[in-house]
């Protein structure tokens, strides 16, 4: 079983806090759930913080009601943002986060 993984357009990741007594599964619908996971320590280690960062942007995306590429991309940075505050000296949820932002901003096919 993954720790993370993205199901039927929601994050989904093992409630960490619960093992290894239980099993718990919790469900992200939006980047804000994924930031409060990430603080209330649902999810721990390096890389899954990075990987829960990097779909919590995925997220911001799928909300995102921007109808220009920039409008977006100010979403995504203001998700970004929001992300990053969960656990401010994670180094792998802000690398997680540069680098989807910064594959955000070099796609000339996006409109």
């Amino acid at each position: 079983m993954r720790t993370i993984f993205w199901e039927d357009g929601s994050v989904r990741m093992i409630d960490q806090r619960r093992l290894p007594t239980a099993l718990a599964i919790l469900t992200c619908h939006s980047h804000i759930d994924v930031s409060l996971a990430i603080k209330n320590m649902v999810i721990r280690g390096a890389p899954a913080i990075g990987a829960a960062a990097a779909f919590g942007l995925a997220l911001a995306a799928q909300e995102s009601s921007a109808q220009t590429r920039e409008s977006l991309l100010i979403d995504l940075e203001e998700a970004s943002a929001f992300l990053k505050s969960a656990r401010p000296t994670a180094i792998n949820l802000a690398w997680a986060l540069e680098r989807v932002l910064r594959s955000a901003y070099s796609r000339k096919d996006a409109s």
